[in-house]
């Protein structure tokens, strides 16, 4: 069962070292991901009825990793582990 916490930890850690190193190189880039991530979260709850309930953490999860914040939080919340 630890295992995957520290698997978990890893690849949080991967994920916010990655979107540092594409910030560093093109801030625009990331602010661009990081509206069209919001807008397809919102479009997602609204139209697909995912159900995700929209909170301070899921929209910042979504606002901090654009897209593939987006498909993170659909995983956590398809598996019952998170939203």
């Amino acid at each position: 069962m630890a295992i995957y916490f520290e698997v978990g930890a890893v690849l949080v850690t991967l994920f916010f070292l990655y979107l540092l190193v594409r910030f560093l190189f093109n801030p625009l880039h990331i602010i661009a991901n990081s509206i069209f991530g919001i807008v397809v979260f919102f479009l997602m709850n609204s139209f697909f009825g995912v159900g995700i309930p929209i909170t301070f953490l899921s929209v910042g999860v979504v606002a901090i990793g654009g897209i593939l914040g987006v498909i993170l939080v659909f995983l956590l919340h398809a598996t019952g582990l998170g939203f």
